[in-house]
């Protein structure tokens, strides 16, 4: 049988959006009221998974091991409760500096990755996001979407009613 998953933006989903690249450790403030919906949905079977652009490497403002440190953050705050990200896959390029690639959101090369890797059912998956490029990357994928508004909190209700079709 397939794995079904919620796949999450990050910032302005899973942390607070400052609407800038959260560049330090300290700067990285997790969203704590998220976890109860997402643990629910964890409890039913579905894979957590982090789906987020990180262009702020290409740029040079931080590095792959800071981001590293901001996602045990995260992942320790879900165990914590209960709950666990399966993985945090993240696109480490930016247009301005890097070359054309497959990964970055509003294109779905992250989720499609994901689908593989873990065989998830793209029809029993969602994603949730705050930016309108994580619908596209969602739909692009064969994945249903809603949009939230940053930092408003996840509605366990209106993911089972969107994943019910």
């Amino acid at each position: 049988m397939k794995n079904k998953a919620i796949f999450l933006d990050r910032d302005g989903v899973l942390n607070h959006e400052i609407y800038d690249y959260i560049c330090r450790v300290e700067d990285f403030e997790v969203l704590h009221y998220q976890i109860p919906p997402l643990k629910r949905l964890y409890d039913e079977g579905y894979l957590l998974i982090i789906i987020t652009n990180q262009g702020g490497i290409a740029l040079k403002r931080y590095t792959e091991e800071g981001l590293a440190v901001m996602h045990q953050i995260l992942f320790e705050a879900f165990e914590k409760q209960g709950a666990k990200i399966t993985h945090a896959y993240h696109c480490p390029h930016h247009p301005t500096v890097s070359e054309p690639c497959n990964c970055r959101k509003p294109l779905s090369g992250m989720l499609l990755e994901a689908i593989a890797t873990y065989d998830i059912d793209p029809a029993l998956s969602v994603m949730i996001g705050d930016k309108p490029r994580d619908v596209e990357a969602a739909n692009g994928a064969g994945v249903k979407a809603i949009l939230i508004e940053p930092d408003q909190q996840i509605d366990y209700d209106q993911v089972k009613a969107v994943l019910a079709g």
